[in-house]
């Protein structure tokens, strides 16, 4: 089965958001990967680099990952 993703439109992009947030908590990009993955979420740096760039789609479960790593709120994410 196949996972759904998360797609940007053109009010609501996911990806710069994600990097606002992670760069107001003092976290590099390989710093969050890293987090991703020992909670189990298979990701790499260069995906993260295209989702938050929007480039890639980011699944639902690296967004629900991305979201309890940077401690915030699916709101916080969608703003």
């Amino acid at each position: 089965m196949e996972e759904d993703t998360i797609r940007n439109d053109e009010n609501i992009c996911i990806g710069t958001n994600i990097r606002q947030i992670r760069i107001q908590n003092h976290l590099g990009q390989t710093q969050l990967v890293r987090l991703l993955q020992l909670q189990g979420t298979s990701i790499t740096r260069e995906s993260l680099v295209k989702i938050e760039r929007g480039i890639q789609h980011v699944k639902a479960s690296q967004l629900k990952a991305i979201k309890e790593c940077l401690n915030v709120s699916y709101d916080d994410l969608i703003r």
